[in-house]
């Protein structure tokens, strides 16, 4: 075999691997490996690959439900049964890093590759979210990440031709260094359509088809498994380069190709580039590969080995063909204009032989490479950090109430927390492909109809990372309760869910704290909302300013179903005179709201009053009244408490509001306190005896609010202004910070 250089522990440091893995690396070999093999244990082994350090709690996380069609791990995306014979692919995953350091292609290619996750299992995407963090919004730099990322989304997206149909954006200063940029997407494939990331059969060819391989992009795997710092920005070839024209074309391909019935298995390379799809494929289908990297499409000369094996180059798969049938194979790539290269073929050795001009440059075991093999698998110590008890001593009798609320009113219409998402939504397109129900409407969640069916499938992306941060187990309850509190209020039934868990150094007991709190918290209400874990993504060592982590933030994406699209619901008022009743229990409470963060300025506090038995009864009574026909709207009460809820079903059809407050709480709670558990519906005035007796029969709390009117905003009999007037606020605010 080819002697690259000599490999040392501290080669291997400099590849991300720990001493003591260096040396079990030495033993699975009972060699001393070379710096190509090096270089793949050191990708494959990294947390972004092997998830060495967080498998030992994902495990515990709930996978089982009746609808699902593959457990999470089993393959590149969730795959759920929609009935009918038609499943829905779906996944959300994390491209920090690189969109740290090159905003514009760092969420281009995070787009891409989430969509390809979806088509390689043969479902056609339909729908794309995202989920935004960025620092304060008054930096230069904040700026320039948000221009770029939502561009950089916005053109792959449009170009690609799926439409963006939902998102969320939050800022907080902790995101200052390192923005969380979270890509979701879901597509729909018909039953015996799907195809698996599996490779067997002895002989078999193995296909790269898609782009050339360049070098942007190495040891992109190892570079999202450490702390971005001020050197960071030399790790730029790390970031990969996207090309949405391309992916169009190898998408057509991919489901084409699909359906000659010539697929073994098929694979996108993400993360780790051909060897990760070389080792999975192969450990999952218990076979073995020989691949020639000299046969690999390259866009540079003369590339070395571990650069043709590590590169992350985008719009790329590994396809493995029934011997007999390449011909089938070939002739659909060829049409579609595309690179497909035979680049090797399937042994039985179950071991992954590379050569370079005839000669052997890497010997090396499938299995012991990936997740649930030989990978290595860590459990992390962990410790209450000192905030946290800190965070429970809060009481709202230490905070002043303010003398006048409107004040208030008008400081959460204008922060970019609350305020209208308007100049990000507007650079993408959410009508291509014409199945978006949602577009002009205002819908807690998005509706997406599957074509040919009377279906549709809800999705939802949902954290309040400020409230993580202040109990991860509570917070992380509370976002999946969130993410099917909008599906409810939509219409649709919650069915699983995807996470991307966001957070800091694994290393960092305190952080790690988090983490299991998180998986804690998730596991107790996804159980309770039968939403069984479908996969995702994790992302360790995201730092903020301070040299601490970031806000830990496990973005729960939340696929629902809608049997009927005739049970839309709209979170809209619809016209004056109508009730409006609040649905659950109003609380004296303003624990980590907006409200106490940005206009109080006080940030230790515990999360917000959540109940989860309560919050469940609740959801089923919102179903009830939907299918039942007995309400004109319903919108879940989330950032910003009541009234911000009260005013966005208001703005849409430029109508008001006259409501009273509860006495026996606080106003300031009454109106901005984020207690969870609420959704805001109206009723029309000849259905209110049937909406509350359907009520009456139930044991979740209600109050009648007061009535929707011609566009006042008047709580108490004061004035809170003119729905224009907010509106405008409302509207413009990142128009104003960012320009148009």
């Amino acid at each position: 075999m080819e002697h690259q250089e000599l490999t040392t522990v501290e080669t291997a440091k400099n590849l991300g691997l720990l001493p003591d893995e260096f040396d079990r690396i030495k033993e699975i070999m009972g060699r001393t490996p070379n710096f190509t093999e090096l270089s793949i244990f050191s990708v494959m082994w990294s947390e972004h690959c092997s998830y060495k350090n967080s498998i030992t709690w994902l495990k515990t996380l709930p996978k089982d439900g009746p609808r699902m069609l593959a457990k999470a791990g089993e393959e590149n995306a969730g795959l759920v049964d929609l009935g009918d014979g038609i499943g829905c692919a779906f996944k959300i995953e994390s491209h920090n890093h690189p969109s740290a350091l090159e905003p514009y292609q760092g969420a281009a290619t995070g787009v891409g590759g989430i969509n390809r996750d979806i088509f390689t299992m043969g479902a056609r995407p339909i729908a794309q979210l995202n989920s935004l963090r960025f620092g304060d919004l008054k930096l230069d730099k904040t700026k320039w990440l948000v221009k770029g990322v939502v561009k950089g989304i916005g053109d792959y997206g449009n170009a690609f031709g799926i439409a963006t149909v939902g998102g969320e954006l939050f800022f907080d200063e902790c995101y200052n260094i390192n923005p969380l940029v979270n890509a979701m997407s879901a597509g729909i494939v018909k039953a015996g359509e799907t195809v698996s990331a599996t490779s067997y059969g002895v002989g078999n060819p193995v296909y790269i088809v898609g782009s050339a391989t360049g070098k942007d992009g190495i040891h992109g795997a190892a570079f999202a498994s450490k702390n971005i710092t001020e050197d960071s920005v030399n790790d730029l070839p790390a970031v990969q380069v996207g090309d949405p024209f391309q992916e169009k074309l190898l998408l057509e391909a991919t489901l084409e190709v699909i359906k000659t019935g010539a697929v073994v298995g098929m694979q996108d390379m993400g993360a780790a580039g051909i060897i990760c799809s070389n080792s999975e494929m192969s450990a999952k289908g218990e076979h073995g590969m020989r691949i020639d990297l000299d046969k690999v499409p390259t866009r540079q000369a003369n590339m070395k080995p571990f650069e043709i094996l590590l590169s992350e180059s985008q719009e790329r798969m590994l396809i493995v063909v029934h011997k007999g049938r390449e011909k089938e194979v070939e002739a659909v790539f060829d049409k579609w204009d595309l690179n497909c290269a035979i680049i090797g073929e399937v042994t039985d050795t179950k071991r992954l032989h590379y050569y370079m001009g005839g000669q052997l440059v890497a010997d090396v075991p499938a299995d012991d490479l990936v997740l649930g093999g030989g990978a290595p698998v860590y459990t992390r110590e962990y410790r209450e950090p000192a905030y946290f008890k800190k965070n429970q001593e809060f009481k709202i009798e230490d905070v002043k109430e303010p003398a006048d609320l409107k004040a208030v009113a008008d400081h959460l219409i204008a922060h970019p927390n609350i305020a209208s998402k308007r100049w990000v939504t507007s650079q993408y397109d959410s009508m291509v492909g014409t199945a978006t129900m949602t577009t002009n409407r205002p819908c807690d969640a998005a509706v997406v109809g599957v074509k040919g069916t009377n279906k549709a499938i809800v999705l939802t992306v949902d954290c309040n990372s400020r409230y993580v941060y202040a109990d991860p187990q509570k917070g992380c309850a509370i976002a999946v309760a969130e993410a099917a509190r909008n599906i409810t209020c939509a219409g649709g039934e919650p069915v699983a869910i995807t996470n991307c868990l966001n957070f800091g150094n694994p290393y960092v007991p305190e952080v790690y704290w988090q983490f299991v709190g998180a998986i804690k918290g998730m596991s107790e209400a996804c159980i309770k909302f039968e939403t069984p874990v479908t996969g995702g993504n994790v992302s360790f060592y995201n730092q903020s300013t301070d040299d601490g982590p970031v806000f830990p933030t496990p973005t729960i994406g939340m696929l629902g179903v809608m049997d009927d699209i005739a049970n839309i619901m709209t979170a809209d008022f619809k016209q004056p005179g109508d009730l409006i009743y609040l649905v659950g229990e109003s609380v004296n409470d303003i624990a980590s709201s907006q409200y106490l963060a940005s206009y109080h300025k006080i940030a230790a506090a515990p999360a917000p009053y959540f109940d989860l038995d309560k919050e469940y009864a609740m959801h089923q009574v919102i179903k009830q009244l939907i299918q039942q026909k007995l309400i004109q709207s319903a919108h879940d009460v989330a950032d910003g408490g009541l009234y911000i809820a009260l005013l966005e079903s208001a703005m849409p059809n430029n109508l008001g509001f006259t409501i009273e407050a509860d006495d026996s709480i606080r106003k300031d709670a009454f109106l901005y306190g984020e207690a969870q558990g609420r959704v805001v519906v109206s009723v029309k005035p000849d259905q209110q005896d049937a909406f509350v007796e359907l009520l009456a029969t139930a044991e979740v709390e209600f109050t009648l609010l007061g009535t929707v009117n011609e566009g006042d905003l008047i709580v108490d009999g004061a004035s809170f202004g003119d729905v224009a007037t907010a509106k405008l606020v409302y509207d413009n605010v990142l128009h104003n910070i960012l320009g148009e």
